[in-house]
Formats: C-alpha cells, structure tokens, sequence
C-alpha cells in the first residue's frame, strides 16, 4: 500500500486524477477499521489531513458550506443553531475521540446505510460538492446513495463540501443502538420542518440498502398539514394524522436481518422514532419554531 500526502486541495486532486483508485482519509474513522479488519487493501491512500481548507465552514445569508473534514464536535458547538439535526446526529457519533477526527466527508465517502450524518443530511435536503481536475459539480443528496456502500462519486473527484440550507424551522434526530455509545446504529431517523415552503423531509438511516427518505410519509404529512390549515394555526396534529405518518414512514424502509437487529424490529422502531420526532418538532414549531417562519 503506497501513501499519499498532498498538502494543499490541488495536490490532492492531481494526485487522484494520478491514482482514482486512492482511497482518501481524513478522520480515518471508517476507512481505518476497514483496514484494520483487513475488509479493504487499498493500492494508495490519500491522507487529506494537511488540507486546511476541508477543517474550514462558511455561514452564509440562507445556507452552510461545510468543509468536509469539519468534525462533529465542531459542529456540535459552532452550528447548532444553523444546523440542528446534524448536530443532534453528531452527538450520537461514537465517543469523543471520534467526535474530535471524524467528518461529515467520511460519512459520504463510505457511504455505509449506518452512517450517523445521513438522515439529517437528507432531511435538510444537503448537496455535496465534489470536484477533480476536470471540474466541480454539486450532487443533490438524493441522488448521491446509489448502492449498499456506493455513491455517485467519479473515481477521480473527492469530496470538497456538504451545502446545508440554514434550518427555517425545528429538526430532530433520533437513533436506536444497542447501547449509549460506540455503536452503530440499529436503525435512525431524521427529520425537518420546513415552514418557508410549508413542507417536511425526512431521512431514515440503516433500515435499506442506501439511507432513504420516506417519500410517501412526507407526502402525506405535507397535504395533511396544509388541507387542515395546521401552518397557519399551530393546532396539536391529530394522533390519527401523527399515526399515519408513522406507518408509512416505517413502510419506507427495506431493512434486514443481523446482529445489530431483526427487520421486524427495524421497521417498527422507525414507526415510533417518526411519531415521536414528529411531535417534538411540531411542539417546537407551535412555539419557537413559528418564530422562525415569521422571519424566513
């Protein structure tokens, strides 16, 4: 295995024009137990740690370009008002050890269905910013999981940003493991009032082959919502509305059986995760969250 150690951006992408198969590394949280277990032997690896730049955010006038190697810990501290469901995410990631190294650039790269960033990254409807030599181009993130452990990646670009809209009203995260840290997720999900639009994402973490959105639950939500004027009075929604979405929600899922859990159990988790963040949101929204619209 050659090591690479490019130490600005346009090193780093000349080398992986050099070399596509290189297999980049930041944190190394995911990319070092794969090698560790021996699961992966990469021809070359590509140690991005001296590229500054990918450590670096920018809070804009409606959205965060987040460097890819910023850690969760950072974004835990720094943008938890801007970006509430991926810090809440961050705050589920491993130990704080973790939390120190690993990035939302990992995540995207391993692209495992487990990954803690993706359901609030789908529920914020995210793009990521990837370029090589040839160029740069932004990936929406719901065309990004393409397989089990695949992205829409070309072998010669890397990872440069995640852009995340400014949250315009409350998102929650919720996670099952098998214990309180240092776990992977037996299933997850995220999820994002958007009162500007008047609409609601989602994103469902280890219960498919790709993190997933639960299309129909949102679009039953949204018409819910907006035929019931609940935008407009911040009424309770109805336990039958909130019952709904969850069923529906936990039919978007297409999990299996492994040790972490059974598909049963995965899919009636995510019923009851969806319920439960959305009466947190909502409860959020008919208090402060209604603020937020108010001045979007």
């Amino acid at each position: 295995m050659d090591f690479l150690r490019p130490s600005s951006w346009e090193e780093a992408l000349a080398a992986k024009a050099e070399h596509p198969s290189a297999v980049p590394i930041a944190g190394g949280t995911d990319v070092m137990v794969e090698i560790n277990f021996d699961h992966r032997r990469p021809e070359y690896l590509m140690d991005l740690g001296r590229v500054a730049e990918l450590s670096e955010w920018e809070v804009g006038g409606e959205s965060v370009r987040l460097g890819a190697s910023v850690p969760y810990s950072r974004i835990m501290e720094h943008l938890r008002a801007e970006l509430p469901g991926l810090a809440l995410a961050s705050h589920t990631v491993a130990s704080p050890q973790i939390r120190n190294r690993g990035g939302v650039g990992g995540n995207l790269g391993t692209a495992s269905p487990a990954g803690d960033a993706h359901p609030a990254l789908l529920a914020a409807g995210a793009e990521v910013e990837v370029e090589s030599v040839r160029g740069t181009r932004r990936i929406p993130i719901d065309e990004f999981y393409t397989g089990v452990k695949r992205n829409a990646l070309a072998p010669d670009e890397l990872i440069r940003a995640v852009h995340i809209k400014k949250a315009d009203g409350p998102q929650q995260y919720s996670k099952v493991g098998t214990r309180n840290a240092m776990v992977i997720a037996v299933c997850a999900f995220g999820i994002a009032l958007h009162p500007g639009t008047r609409t609601v994402r989602t994103g469902i973490g280890s219960a498919a082959p790709t993190p997933v959105r639960a299309k129909a639950a949102e679009e039953f939500l949204n018409a819910a919502l907006e035929e019931g004027g609940f935008w407009d009075s911040g009424r309770i929604i109805t336990p039958s509305i909130a019952k709904q979405f969850a069923e529906l929600a936990a039919a978007a899922c297409n999990p299996i059986d492994d040790v972490r859990g059974t598909a049963r159990y995965r899919r009636h988790a995510v019923g009851i995760m969806a319920r439960r963040t959305l009466g947190w949101t909502w409860e959020q929204y008919r208090g402060t969250g209604r603020t937020l619209e108010g001045a979007a």
